[in-house]
């Protein structure tokens, strides 16, 4: 790709594609903004690195005030990293910390759940529930627990939601129970699974028992937002949708947008006060962390959504969206579809009624994406991620740019509609 332009990208060919994904669900703001790259270039001729462990700057004081005020109350103190693996990471010694300096030594293993995603780095995979990603590092990685995941459309307990009491949320009580609460210091969980499910909300009720059995076991509860804040979902963040608070909120992606590598762990007041209580300080860093260039990257995005009520814009279009999508389950190969605002999946499957996927051979997936590609348009394919067993499982991302108009929604579904139309016939003839 040579240049950008909003919501769109221009290769080196001339041809325009409209950027369905925002790149990895990364360019709220669309690409080559204005505003946020003479943020960045203003920012640069004041000061471009100061170290983090010493120092703060006016840009990253600004941007922490701007991202308190989004978050939910409690959630008052940020801390800044360069991006999602790098603020899980920081989340899990938080929490350990949190814990010894509360006398709770023993607490050190934190549970995620089954096809999850939360990062490349090594604690961060430990977490993560994507086994295709985890099967060659597996000797290197903490042998951490996971529950199920929460998928209504394919439940693991074979339950309906309504008659389910929320099977999946309950287990993790079970695991607590099975590892002993003594060992346990956290639990991590996406609001809305991102690449390894395909858009996956959970179901009302589920966040707030989880909540309920955090706080029975004394167990922290981070909420990974890395792709779901900043307007993704329609709102602040994509726990606002369940009205739970999270001790922890990890975010990245869309903060910085992709002008500067961004990430941030969020912290309730009570962990802060532990640790400024406390014996010693959170020993942790990194080079780039609370760079002032990253700051002013962030600000802008921030400033720019705020300033184009981009948020209430998600909420609306998204349900516009989503009704386009929804009409895509008149094709063979579609099982579902999901989301919420801009942070929308299909599900692609051999046979509806089975809900059997398409053989990994098959590549239904790619078939998918490269024919849209080759019309205009960029998808996020959730390739080799195993949505369904961990192996097998084909589904793609709708998530374009907060800005996208009804109007390039509409070139969005018509080039999809072409798409799986024409997939759909070459795989089930």
């Amino acid at each position: 790709m040579r240049r950008g332009e909003g919501v769109y990208l221009i290769d080196s060919e001339g041809k325009k594609y409209i950027d369905g994904s925002s790149g990895a669900l990364i360019s709220n703001v669309g690409h080559a903004t204005p505003e946020v790259i003479e943020s960045i270039v203003d920012q640069m001729k004041k000061v471009e690195f100061v170290h983090g462990t010493h120092f703060t700057s006016e840009s990253i004081k600004e941007l922490a005030s701007e991202i308190t005020q989004m978050a939910a109350e409690d959630l008052n103190r940020v801390y800044f990293v360069s991006g999602g693996s790098e603020a899980v990471e920081t989340a899990m010694k938080m929490a350990r910390g949190y814990h010894v300096i509360r006398g709770n030594v023993q607490k050190y293993k934190i549970i995620s759940r089954w096809q999850s995603y939360h990062g490349a780095t090594l604690g961060a995979l430990s977490l993560s529930g994507r086994t295709g990603s985890r099967k060659l590092y597996a000797p290197l990685l903490l042998d951490f627990p996971h529950i199920v995941p929460t998928y209504c459309y394919r439940c693991p307990f074979d339950k309906e939601y309504g008659r389910c009491q929320i099977a999946c949320a309950r287990d993790l009580e079970r695991v607590i129970n099975q590892e002993g609460p003594e060992y346990i210091a956290a639990f991590i969980a996406e609001p809305v699974v991102g690449a390894t499910l395909g858009a996956v909300p959970a179901p009302e009720g589920y966040f707030n028992m989880i909540r309920e059995i955090c706080d029975r076991y004394d167990i922290l509860f981070i909420a990974d937002e890395v792709m779901t804040s900043f307007g993704r979902t329609g709102k602040n963040f994509g726990m606002d949708h369940y009205g739970v608070i999270p001790d922890l909120l990890v975010g990245a992606k869309g903060l910085g947008a992709g002008y500067f590598p961004l990430g941030m762990v969020v912290v309730k007041d009570e962990i802060f006060k532990t640790y400024k209580d406390g014996p010693g300080k959170f020993n942790h860093g990194f080079t780039y962390q609370g760079n002032p260039l990253a700051g002013a990257a962030g600000l802008s995005v921030l400033q720019f959504i705020k300033r184009h009520h981009l948020i209430s814009h998600v909420e609306e279009t998204g349900k516009y969206l989503m009704d386009g999508l929804l009409h895509f389950k008149k094709y063979r190969i579609v099982g579902d579809v999901r989301g919420k605002g801009f942070m929308t999946g299909v599900e692609i499957v051999k046979d509806k009624e089975t809900k059997v996927p398409f053989d990994v051979n098959i590549n239904a997936n790619r078939k998918i994406f490269e024919k849209a590609f080759s019309r205009g348009l960029i998808l996020y394919p959730a390739d080799n991620t195993g949505n369904v067993d961990g192996v097998k499982g084909n589904a793609f991302l709708v998530a374009p740019p907060l800005m996208t108009t009804r109007q390039q929604i509409d070139v969005i579904l018509n080039i999809l509609d072409e798409t799986v139309k024409e997939v759909d016939k070459e795989l089930l003839g």
